[in-house]
């Protein structure tokens, strides 16, 4: 049963640091320009500070990922990861959040403000955005279930059950 345990364990880790790496170099990747009215402009993720903290939160979830990865296995660590757990799996779902907002006025727009959208003039970019934020989904969707599966493991012990 323990090495079940471990398994899947190791496998939702693989999946969320593929994740949260695919995010990372999708977005880093993101640019565009277009010319509108004689005036060129390029859009890249470095415009936004929200897209700025996503791919950081995305980079650092990355590289703990990595790290915990190797570290899953060892008994005296599994508390302090399942706590880490969480904190990136917040800092994942604040950064998805700020980005998913940004995302929204490059695609609609804001008519209160008079802003306009842009992903008509730079699809490339508004699709590399997408791909990001999609990943993101879904590295925040496996550290959820992982910190799930998690507290089941770690809790147990506590709750035997009679035969």
């Amino acid at each position: 049963m323990a090495k079940t345990k471990t398994i899947i364990t190791i496998l939702l880790r693989l999946l969320a640091f593929g994740a949260t790496l695919t995010a990372t170099v999708v977005m880093v990747t993101s640019h565009d320009s277009a010319e509108v009215l004689n005036l060129k402009f390029s859009a890249k993720y470095t415009n936004s500070p929200a897209f700025k903290f996503y791919v950081i939160a995305e980079a650092i979830a990355s590289g703990y990922g990595l790290i915990a990865l190797f570290l899953c296995s060892k008994s005296s660590v599994e508390r302090l990861i399942v706590i880490l757990d969480v904190v990136i799996a917040m800092l994942l779902t604040s950064s998805i959040s700020a980005a998913l907002a940004e995302a929204e006025i490059g695609k609609k727009g804001n008519s209160h403000a008079g802003w306009l959208p842009i992903c008509g003039q730079v699809p490339k970019f508004c699709d590399h955005v997408t791909g990001a934020l999609i990943a993101g989904f879904v590295a925040a969707i496996v550290y959820l279930v992982l910190n799930l599966y998690s507290l089941v493991v770690v809790l147990a012990p506590l709750f035997p059950v009679k035969p």
